[in-house]
């Protein structure tokens, strides 16, 4: 078993001629202790979905434009996707301990500015911050999952928090505040105690020096894509130039901060771009179905929200059920399945009139795109050497996240 993975807390594979026990001491987050996992990672998705309803009462308190304001979730945003990567080197570097103490502590640097000073530039600094460190908490917290069950009920619970996330937001509006709102991410903190205690001590041996140049590089891709949707010229021309200069250092660095091992393996390649995929069509439809139910029924924006909620949650709650049986079942099985589910939905979303049918479809996307994070995640983690555990999830994340990105984008310029 590889330095990385004994001290990251994951499983190793089994010595020649030993059948894994169900008891296997080595995976301390076995059980209900994958609780913990699941509480470090879902509250990610209330930076993302949680401000939708109460962006209105931040701007006029702030004395701002609606619009100036959306630039705290744009924030969270970058924070997540440049942090996704980030984050796992040096989890990857420096073991899980030090990586959950990092992380955390930037989710309550983060928190603690967005609840105590309400001036505009600093709330984007610190939902950035916040993001920055929830993403790596949920880059930890997939890392840790050391069974197809285990990342099931963390990928599902990214996805039932997010399907309650602006409802959660605007009750705690309404009680609390709307900083507060925008501080629930700080949650994932709780955990960090609990799972830190679970790992062990020390950090990984035997890595190559760090790659600053890889890792600068990365960071200009992933904050060009983030700006692709508000930017698409400039912005598309700096992915391209860094995408380019990224390839360059990969094959100057086979083993730096991005390892020529994954973006040449086609298992990890693969699983990556069909979570990608599913993430754009399901984000996508979270902004189309709302519009369709608009244009079709007689409800109300409040309504249709409140609408929305079970078609998400319904799909978070039995992704976890899909990822747990997709161990056991063929790889091409449980790709038709799923994208067989997205694109069902895609075409109940274009055909369908009725609330019904609209809701369905959602619930079908909610399905495949949640269900897809953790099959994919265990799918991607298992084909490549154990030391590439960390950076493989990490870019695997990344692909999903910016499915976030680009879903509502495309969205948007197919309703021009």
């Amino acid at each position: 078993m590889s330095n990385s993975l004994a001290e990251s807390g994951a499983p190793g594979p089994a010595a020649p001629g030993r059948k894994p026990q169900a008891t296997d001491t080595r995976d301390p987050f076995r059980g209900p202790a994958a609780l913990w996992l699941a509480l470090m990672a879902g509250p990610l998705s209330f930076g993302i979905a949680g401000p939708a309803l109460v962006l209105d009462d931040a701007a006029k308190d702030l004395g701002v434009s609606t619009g100036a304001a959306t630039w705290t979730v744009t924030a969270f945003g970058w924070g997540i996707a440049v942090g996704t990567p980030l984050l796992a080197g040096l989890l990857d570097r420096r073991g899980a301990r030090s990586a959950l103490t990092v992380c955390g502590l930037l989710v309550l640097l983060g928190a603690g500015l967005v609840a105590g000073i309400p001036v505009l530039p600093v709330l984007v600094l610190g939902t950035a911050l916040m993001g920055l460190g929830t993403a790596g908490l949920t880059a930890t917290a997939m890392s840790l999952a050391g069974s197809a069950r285990a990342m099931g009920l963390v990928t599902a619970s990214l996805a039932v928090v997010g399907s309650t996330a602006p409802l959660a937001g605007s009750l705690v509006n309404d009680v609390l505040s709307w900083q507060a709102a925008l501080a629930l991410p700080v949650l994932s903190a709780v955990a960090v105690p609990f799972a830190a205690a679970r790992c062990g001590h020390g950090a990984p041996a035997g890595r190559e020096p760090f790659d600053p140049l890889g890792a600068v590089l990365l960071t200009a891709l992933v904050t060009a894509f983030v700006f692709v949707p508000h930017t698409p010229l400039v912005a598309g021309v700096c992915s391209v130039l860094a995408a380019g200069a990224l390839a360059a250092q990969v094959r100057a660095r086979p083993r730096g901060f991005v390892p020529a091992v994954l973006v040449r393996n086609p298992g990890f390649l693969v699983s990556a771009g069909l979570a990608l995929c599913l993430a754009v069509v399901n984000f996508g439809m979270m902004y189309a179905i709302p519009e369709r139910l608009e244009d079709h029924t007689s409800w109300s924006t409040s309504e249709i929200g409140v609408a929305m909620v079970w078609p998400l949650l319904l799909g978070g709650a039995l992704s976890w059920f899909v990822v747990a049986v997709s161990a056991r079942t063929g790889h091409r099985v449980v790709i038709t399945a799923l994208v067989g589910l997205a694109l069902a939905g895609t075409v109940l979303a274009v055909v369908g009139t009725s609330a019904a049918v609209l809701l369905a479809a959602q619930a079908l996307t909610s399905i495949a795109a949640a269900s897809g994070q953790g099959a994919f995640a265990v799918r991607a983690a298992s084909a490549v050497p154990d030391d590439q555990r960390p950076p493989a999830i990490g870019l695997f994340n990344l692909a999903y996240l910016l499915g976030a990105a680009f879903g509502p984008a495309i969205v948007s310029l197919l309703s021009l």
